[in-house]
């Protein structure tokens, strides 16, 4: 099944406030938030990462040149130091959601890069194609994994927690912070053989299933096989950290859908079209109501999640500021066998439902529409969606559930994909704890 090693990674050194130099990863980042980072420190990992671009960018100079000449002088003077011994590193993250507080603990290693028809490495989600290319014009220019992609496995009887918190339980981490989101990072060293051999023995028995990163994933992909067919076998494996599926502190939250660009009639004869499969409940106007905008959103998401419990279910906001729960009529009409080229799993969705039969099937966006963003952008924060709608940037906003971490797996061991940005499992990874030197000597096994 997957092959997971320790491996010599590159972190930051000890003298270096660990908070002044990660990150958020490039996906979640926008060009305020790129603006303070490069500010806070000239070290910080956002150099790496996420680069800023400038008028007079060229072919010799410009955001992945840049990237490797930061990359490379930080290694030479000591800024990034190369782990003595491979390791595997325990990661831990804390961190509240709504008022609760939560831990999430997983492990960082490498891990073998394996076409998903392997079935080693499980995806569930499609992917977009520019971030794709981004991302591999870092890796050809770096040669390095600056962000982790995020794995699942099974540990039923939590086999590797149990060794991790013998590991946690003896020693303080080796680096340690509080980000500016007031979450708070932990991390620890394991070299001794023993526990990094038991570690690799039980992952071998297991496939991964892709949480978060995708992209990074099949860059990582593409990119070894291009060193490879050049003659470069050393490009084989990923930065990853790997959290046990069970864990207490696995948190999904949802992403909601912004539409444009969708001809004006098909607009006007939405509301008469969805009554065929779903139950419209009108739940008042945003923009006319008694209530402020936060107070009749956070009705409109509370009766979203309830709605839930029962069945598959959506929120809906024009640009009207008119909002409506949509609930499906009949969900025994899904199929219940693979049909189309898709799952059972897959079928049974909130977010495949919306896209298949209301994206599509009302509104003209195809899966080509969807994968280039012609007609469909993303957000996590509802109130971005509803305010950007209601100010005309979009026709419609979506608001969808959180898809369950059960049926992430479903999905992936059905050998399916999800429709693109179904999940955000939170909170992200941050970037900067630990950088994967492709190609150098240092992974064992």
């Amino acid at each position: 099944m997957a092959t997971v090693r320790p491996f010599r990674g590159l972190r930051y050194a000890p003298d270096i406030p660990l908070a002044d130099v990660i990150a958020p990863p490039y996906d979640v980042i926008d060009s305020a938030a790129q603006n303070r980072y490069y500010e806070r420190c000239p070290h910080n990992v956002i150099r790496l990462e996420y680069g800023k671009t400038f008028v007079d960018d060229g072919e010799s100079n410009n955001r992945y040149t840049r990237a490797a000449s930061d990359f490379q002088n930080w290694r030479q003077t000591g800024v990034l130091q190369l782990e003595g011994a491979p390791a595997f590193y325990l990661y831990e993250q804390e961190f509240s959601v709504q008022g609760v507080r939560y831990v999430r603990t997983g492990f960082i290693g490498a891990v073998k890069l394996e076409e998903y028809a392997s079935g080693q490495i499980l995806p569930h989600e499609q992917t977009l194609a520019k971030p794709k290319v981004d991302r591999l014009d870092l890796m050809r220019a770096c040669r390095a994994n600056f962000s982790p992609v995020f794995g699942l496995f099974h540990d039923e009887e939590n086999v590797i927690g149990k060794a991790l918190d013998g590991i946690r339980g003896k020693r303080p981490p080796d680096a340690a912070c509080v980000d500016e989101a007031g979450e708070a990072h932990r991390l620890w060293v394991i070299t001794d053989s023993p526990t990094c051999e038991s570690v690799s023995k039980f992952m071998s028995l297991r496939p991964i299933s892709i949480a978060d990163g995708h992209h990074r994933y099949e860059t990582a992909l593409r990119f070894e096989q291009e060193q490879a067919a050049r003659g470069d076998h050393g490009c084989g494996y990923v930065l990853m950290t790997l959290v046990n599926a069970d864990d207490s502190g696995m948190v999904v939250l949802p992403t909601h859908r912004l539409v444009s660009n969708v001809p004006p009639a098909k607009i006007a004869g939405l509301m008469d079209s969805l009554n065929k499969d779903f139950s419209v409940e009108p739940c008042g106007n945003i923009l006319r109501g008694k209530d402020a905008l936060e107070t009749a959103l956070a009705q409109l998401i509370t009766d979203l999640s309830a709605a839930g419990e029962k069945g598959h279910a959506f929120g809906l906001c024009s640009s009207a500021g008119d909002c409506f729960l949509l609930k499906l009529k009949d969900a025994s009409k899904l199929p219940q066998t693979e049909t189309g080229g898709r799952s059972k799993a897959w079928w049974h969705l909130d977010v495949s439902i919306l896209h298949h039969l209301i994206l599509e099937n009302l509104l003209g966006i195809g899966e080509e529409q969807m994968a280039n963003q012609e007609n469909l952008t993303y957000t996590r924060d509802p109130m971005d969606a509803a305010r950007s709608t209601i100010d005309g940037a979009h026709q419609l906003a979506f608001f969808l559930n959180p898809t369950k971490v059960s049926q992430v797996l479903d999905v992936a061991q059905a050998r399916d994909k999800m429709p693109q940005k179904s999940t955000f499992f939170y909170p992200k990874l941050i970037t900067g704890l630990i950088i994967n030197p492709l190609g150098e000597e240092g992974i064992v096994g």
